[in-house]
């Protein structure tokens, strides 16, 4: 019966639902999942103990396994400073694991017939098309100066979706390409999504569309083709399409007073950069699609739960089981390149020496090998530059969720390395 009501409640889209609507099952112990409490012990004495010692202000871990929550545990502060403590339900900024969630909402369209992921992002986008690609020439004085040559191919969509349409970011790195989006910019959180194509069309790429893995903004232009395509503002379509249907209750880019309150907090430390308080009297206008969500533990283990059972949860269906094939494959050609800062992406970066590709919003592996650390064949990941990371392993049936708030990419790789290796050996 209270399935019933939660399946009927979420029919009527329902703005604030009731919070056993967006939990997934409980199991009655670990085992009963294939756990063992014992050895879970360890990862809450280790989290414990690095909130103890300072390492981090707190941390929220969700486990689950064939559809039951294993694990669920929250660690120290969710704002260390005001002494207010982590709670279950603590909204944090999820940065790129927005990525997998604007990827599945393009999917979505594709279904729909209203996209083609074959085709030039031009033929939705036309300010995007003939665009040039930036080429950095020295003298011989050792100074750099910028050639453009003309893209040799259009993007299409699924570079948008791999990255590999020659866009960047421009706060990692400083080529005179990632330069000239620095001084256009790009991350101007009072833009819309429609004036940061405007902007990218006057840009040059970084490199020739389908030669290199770069990660950047093509994610944000996914963003914008959602809006074109379903005649929704990114927002609006994440929330009541794929959020809401699937009880994600504080999934969104925007958020209410009730909802800023419960925002963890990265604790400040010395000489690394640290991200704002959420400014409700001056919201984002810009709907990133590469970045810009906020979510909680409870709310991203319902989508990886969605993504595990090929589109569906709980009666709703999003994708269908063929999409979630696609999304989760590797898509990067055989003789792709690599953007300088693949490698800092550490443990989720695509690499061929790891024995990892790239879909569609998400890294994927595809050896049993050369990762160093724990999984199985076929599992796929992402995480957040503001911490978060998750991955989800078809083999084991098994969802793991980590929600953290720290900018320090060191401790990032620490913690996601970590949670890999403290939930694998508590498997029986």
């Amino acid at each position: 019966m209270k399935k019933l009501v939660c399946i009927l409640a979420l029919s009527l889209l329902t703005l604030n639902a009731p919070a056993w609507c967006a939990s997934l099952p409980k199991a009655a112990k670990p085992e009963d999942v294939g756990f063992s409490s014992q050895r879970l012990q360890h990862l809450t004495d280790k989290l414990n103990d690095d909130v103890v010692t300072g390492k981090i202000p707190g941390a929220v871990v969700l486990i689950a396994r064939d559809g039951k929550v294993a694990y669920q545990q929250t660690f120290g502060f969710q704002d260390r400073a005001a002494s207010s403590p982590m709670q279950p339900d603590s909204i944090f900024r999820i940065a790129s694991m927005t990525k997998p969630v604007t990827m599945v909402a393009a999917l979505m369209l594709a279904e729909e017939g209203k996209l083609q992921l074959m085709d030039p992002v031009a033929v939705y986008l036309p300010q995007l098309k003939q665009l040039q690609v930036g080429v950095e020439v020295k003298d011989g004085s050792g100074g750099r100066s910028l050639l453009l040559e003309p893209a040799r191919r259009e993007i299409t969509v699924q570079d948008l979706m791999r990255h590999t349409s020659g866009m960047t970011y421009g706060i990692f790195g400083d080529s005179l390409v990632q330069r000239a989006y620095r001084e256009a910019n790009t991350l101007d959180d009072q833009q819309t999504n429609e004036q940061l194509i405007d902007k990218l069309a006057q840009l040059p790429l970084a490199f020739q569309p389908g030669t290199a893995f770069e990660y950047g903004m093509s994610n944000d232009v996914v963003g914008r083709l959602v809006e074109v395509q379903s005649g929704l503002d990114l927002n609006r379509f994440i929330v009541e399409r794929i959020a809401r249907p699937l009880g994600m209750r504080d999934t969104a880019f925007l958020l209410d007073t009730q909802q800023a309150a419960r925002l963890a907090r990265p604790q400040a430390a010395p000489g690394v950069p640290t991200f704002g308080e959420y400014n409700a009297a001056k919201p984002p206008k810009w709907f990133s699609g590469g970045g810009g969500l906020f979510s909680t533990v409870e709310d991203y283990a319902r989508f990886c739960q969605m993504l595990l059972n090929g589109g569906e949860l709980d009666g709703v269906r999003v994708l269908s089981r063929k999409s979630v094939e696609l999304m989760t494959s590797n898509h990067l050609p055989p003789d792709v390149s690599y953007g300088a800062f693949t490698l800092e992406l550490g443990l989720t970066a695509p690499l061929p020496q790891y024995g990892q590709g790239y879909g569609l919003g998400v890294g994927v592996r595809q050896e049993a090998g050369r990762s160093m650390v724990p999984g199985s064949v076929g599992d796929f990941f992402w995480g957040g530059a503001t911490g978060p990371y998750f991955w989800v392993d078809p083999q084991e049936k098994l969802i793991a969720v980590l929600m953290l708030q720290t900018t320090d990419m060191s401790l990032r790789t620490h913690y996601r390395s970590l949670l890999r290796n403290l939930v694998y050996q508590a498997l029986q």
